[in-house]
């Protein structure tokens, strides 16, 4: 009932997992992930418990293979389970139970592992796969998403859509630096859950990540002349208190010496 890919970015330093499913909520029930550690998706007959257990497996020092052994070992219903993991060092493990319906599989590669149940066929992993294989210059959550999204456009789930979900960690990538989570989104019920997951995750990138360099603006005092007009017009006191209403914090400098182009932009539209 669900395709998924968990992954470690080629540089080592992010851990992640997307899935979409005809099922409600996807993203409640199969990814977890801790930066520095790896990543799972449990799914078909979803034994959630295995999220927990996986990542203590693997933090205690154990690769994937060895982390989903374990887990199959202990499980009396391991036949119906499907399970992808990812572990520090980016080694690869699935397992897809003789008893998930058809169509199901995955496979494996260096760094990701891809697999799904009730598929069309196995087009979707073949998809899923081309997809991340042609994306290595972006960023993990893109890769991710890419695969969801060329796995959907494969036929995805045999029953149709309804969830979607992206989880992605790096080490201080959370907001303000206090945890690891890069990326936590999800669709839980929605007629293109995938369309949907990739415009919130351009919305995270805007909201939540930090300006490059190539984005930043400096501000003069032409310029703070105009976003100061450009904020009142809009019925906020002066421009700091227009960033604080729109929630543009991590894309303006807290001493305002500098804004993200794009903010400009969108400050300028709205005016």
């Amino acid at each position: 009932m669900t395709f998924s890919i968990v992954a470690r970015s080629d540089d080592g330093e992010s851990w992640g997992v997307a899935v979409a499913s005809k099922f409600l909520a996807v993203g409640s029930a199969v990814p977890a992930a801790v930066a520095g550690v790896g990543a799972i998706a449990t799914q078909a007959d979803a034994n959630v418990s295995y999220k927990f257990l996986a990542l203590a497996h693997l933090d205690d020092g154990a690769t994937a293979p060895i982390a989903l052994e374990r887990l199959l070992e202990e499980d009396d219903k391991r036949d119906h389970r499907q399970v992808g993991i990812v572990d520090v060092e980016g080694t690869p493990a699935t397992h897809t139970g003789p008893e998930c319906y058809a169509w199901a599989g995955g496979t494996t590669g260096p760094g990701y592992a891809i697999q799904g149940n009730i598929l069309t066929g196995p087009e979707v992993v073949a998809a899923m796969e081309a997809a991340w294989l042609a994306t290595a210059d972006q960023p993990l959550a893109r890769r991710l998403t890419s695969a969801l999204k060329a796995g959907d456009d494969a036929g995805g789930d045999s029953r149709g859509r309804q969830s979607a979900a992206v989880l992605v960690v790096k080490d201080g990538a959370g907001y303000g630096g206090l945890d690891d989570v890069a990326a936590d989104l999800r669709v839980d019920d929605h007629a293109d859950p995938v369309a949907e997951l990739i415009r919130l995750l351009d919305l995270n990138d805007l909201y939540l990540t930090a300006s490059t360099d190539a984005e930043k603006v400096a501000i003069d005092d032409t310029l703070r002349a105009e976003l100061q007009e450009r904020a009142r017009a809009n019925g906020r006191a002066d421009f700091p208190a227009w960033v604080g209403a729109e929630n543009y914090e991590m894309r303006v400098a807290e001493d305002f010496s500098w804004l993200d182009r794009r903010v400009l932009e969108i400050l300028r539209s709205s005016s």
